[in-house]
């Protein structure tokens, strides 16, 4: 695979990853709306009592990770269908001994 399919690919899996880590965010929030009924607290706000600040930063990361994770899965597969070739490895470390 050439660098030109290798940059196609950090761009597409890029924008794709923001547009969906937005919108999780915006979903953890109305799920913590709608848990709680107030919204979502401000971790760094002294006055935030810190299990419901440990308990929000669990939930979103939780809820973005696990929406980061999908979405990767389904970019590499429509990659691969589309581009005839399997999705670059991104992310990962090669180390040699």
């Amino acid at each position: 695979m050439g660098p030109s399919q290798k940059l196609l690919w950090k761009l597409y899996a890029g924008v794709l990853g923001a547009v969906t880590t937005f919108a999780a965010q915006k979903l953890v929030a109305l799920g913590w709306r709608a848990a709680t009924g107030n919204k979502p607290p401000t971790p760094t706000d002294p006055d935030t009592p810190m299990v419901e600040a440990v308990s929000w930063a669990v939930a979103s990361a939780v809820g973005v990770g696990v929406t980061q994770l999908v979405t990767q899965r389904l970019a590499a597969r429509h990659w691969s269908k589309e581009m005839g070739n399997s999705a670059p490895e991104a992310g990962k470390i090669k180390v040699t001994i």
